[in-house]
């Protein structure tokens, strides 16, 4: 059977060996990291954002994915942990002036070249396409090539001016092990923000909590200390009878809760300046039936 007509067959069509190992293209690999979303895996496009660890995305799929948690999302092991809006930086990007955008090949015959980048280094020029190491600052969010900050070194920003050093450089896309030390300088940032924290809400406490020596010392209801023969310790005076000239009822507890229009030492006019005097009170006819609490009534 088969081998017709004087064909003559070959060892490796005979012989069937190992399969390849698959290998993934690179640069359809180099695409999906530097031209699409690491979330959402769709095209970047600005607003773009960029989380501790150096990895890219659109700013809109990172804000739904934090108001909605709970929905069924491919790719969310990429983007747990991302915590708030507090752990991205919105990227300062130089845009690419030979990228045309959507309408480089509309008609198909024009020679579309595929590493060609959507943006570019600001100093040196070169393409953020991934063949060139970048990094962004997280002071600023600008973003460069790392030939330019090896070449002009400086603790100044090269694009808008703002100080940085070299703990708030983040690589872009890095391989695993600067993702490994990126992940572990994210742990340590967030245990110092911890003991921070804790340190300021025991502070706190502490000065809330009244201490026993500031405690001032007993006062009578008429504010003032009694001392007797010239010492400086004094006691709280005694409450006089209710039949004294003053007219001031005995000192209790409650002495200080009694009402204005009870005491008798005040003038009328002083009385009525409160909303407790008899004038200020309203009869049934005088007051209204309903009242609009707000101008959008309807």
């Amino acid at each position: 059977m088969g081998c017709d007509g004087g064909t003559i067959p070959k060892r490796h069509e005979l012989v069937k060996g190992p399969k390849k190992v698959e290998k993934a293209d690179k640069n359809a690999e180099l695409a999906a990291k530097w031209k699409h979303c690491a979330l959402s895996q769709e095209k970047l496009r600005r607003p773009i954002v960029s989380c501790e660890l150096g990895k890219l995305y659109n700013k809109d799929a990172i804000i739904e994915y934090l108001l909605d948690k709970s929905a069924e999302r491919p790719n969310t092991e990429a983007v747990a942990h991302i915590r708030g809006t507090r752990d991205i930086k919105e990227l300062n990007l130089t845009d690419n002036p030979e990228w045309e955008g959507e309408r480089r090949n509309a008609k198909g015959d024009k020679y579309e070249d595929v590493h060609c980048g959507m943006f570019i280094c600001p100093v040196v020029g070169l393409e953020m396409n991934g063949r060139h190491r970048f990094c962004y600052l997280q002071t600023c969010g600008c973003v460069f090539s790392d030939r330019a900050l090896k070449e002009v070194q400086t603790e100044i920003c090269h694009k808008c001016g703002d100080p940085f050093t070299n703990a708030d450089i983040v690589v872009l896309n890095g391989t695993k092990e600067e993702v490994e030390k990126l992940k572990e300088k994210m742990e340590e940032r967030r245990a110092k923000t911890k003991t921070k924290k804790s340190k300021k809400s025991k502070a706190a406490e502490t000065v809330s909590t009244p201490s026993e020596a500031s405690q001032s010392p007993p006062v009578d209801v008429a504010g003032s200390s009694s001392s007797q023969n010239g010492s400086e310790k004094s006691e709280p005076a005694e409450a006089e009878p209710s039949g004294s000239s003053k007219g001031i009822k005995p000192s209790t507890a409650s002495a200080t809760k009694r009402s204005i229009q009870s005491m008798e030492g005040k003038s009328e006019a002083f009385k009525s300046l409160f909303t407790t005097h008899s004038s200020a009170k309203r009869t049934k006819e005088q007051t209204s039936n309903w009242v609009t609490h707000t101008p959008y009534h309807f």
